[in-house]
């Protein structure tokens, strides 16, 4: 471990940590994001920021808004700060020059707006846990640790699940908590619409999910936030025509915090369930819904 880390470490809260960590694991967040998953004001979350980015552990970009304009900053981890995770976590030591090539794919990828609409459900979810102490995202997988071999696969499964390559690719993986109540989740960001993904693209998913079950991997609910009704409800009438058995959970969800219903609300239309729900309540309304050992990430 470099002096550096070692020097910085001492300068880190337990939150600058997590905030590392998200960034090395899910690439960039907003400002806002930031601000409403873990501070309790939006100058609280800026002052610190400038802090860590004077620590170098963090660096932030502005993309420009086309009509004028910008969004807001737009943050990932800097070299120093991958090098602190990966102290922590014991891995490799990160190469040289990996923060600025990552820094130069956000700024200029075509997934940046996807990627950060990901990034808006899980500190959605976070901001509501960190208001709301009696819930908990135990949780947050992203896409690619969500599509290792083996990501899912539990004590004492058989050898063809062991080697079964995973058939998803979700967006990400959570584990939502109320009480003692905990839900499992896969979770897709739809790019509908216009020169999006059809909605026969959706139900190829749902496809490899219940692949995934059929060798003992786990039948929980796959999370669609849709972008419309309309599509939200074209969705359900297609797949009244299936068989599937995996349950399947519908939101049209804005992209602000509070004010809203929001993920962690009373959003959730599970196929073939009379009403709305919320994200908790699927735990009551999945018949045999498998917890997962408690995870300790």
């Amino acid at each position: 471990m470099s002096d550096r880390v070692l020097r910085v470490q001492s300068a880190l809260s337990p939150r600058d940590h997590l905030l590392l960590q998200w960034l090395r694991d899910h690439g960039v967040l907003t400002t806002p994001q930031i601000a409403y998953a873990l501070f309790p004001s939006l100058d609280f979350a800026q002052r610190r920021l400038q802090r860590l980015i004077a620590h170098e552990v963090v660096d932030r970009f502005r993309p420009l808004r086309q009509g004028g304009g910008s969004y807001p900053y737009h943050y990932v981890i800097d070299q120093l700060g991958a090098e602190v995770v990966a102290a922590q976590r014991g891995d490799p030591h990160p190469r040289p020059g990996y923060a600025r090539d990552n820094r130069r794919r956000w700024t200029s990828t075509r997934i940046l707006a996807h990627r950060l609409g990901v990034n808006q459900f899980f500190t959605q979810l976070a901001g509501h846990a960190r208001t709301h102490p009696d819930h908990r995202l135990l949780r947050w997988w992203s896409e690619s640790r969500s599509s290792k071999y083996g990501a899912f696969t539990r004590p004492g499964q058989t050898t063809s699940a062991q080697t079964f390559k995973t058939p998803i690719r979700p967006d990400g993986h959570g584990i939502w908590a109320h009480h003692d109540r905990q839900v499992p989740f896969f979770f897709e960001y739809d790019t509908g619409g216009p020169g999006g993904e059809p909605l026969t693209e959706l139900l190829r998913k749902i496809a490899g999910y219940e692949r995934l079950a059929l060798h003992d991997g786990p039948r929980w609910p796959v999370l669609f936030r849709l972008h419309s009704t309309e599509r939200q409800t074209n969705l359900h009438n297609l797949l009244a025509d299936t068989a599937t058995q995996i349950p399947i959970a519908t939101a049209v969800l804005t992209t602000t915090g509070e004010g809203t219903a929001g993920p962690a609300g009373r959003s959730w239309w599970l196929h073939r369930h009379p009403e709305l729900i919320t994200l908790a309540e699927l735990a009551d309304v999945i018949p045999d819904l498998e917890t997962p050992p408690r995870p300790s990430d």
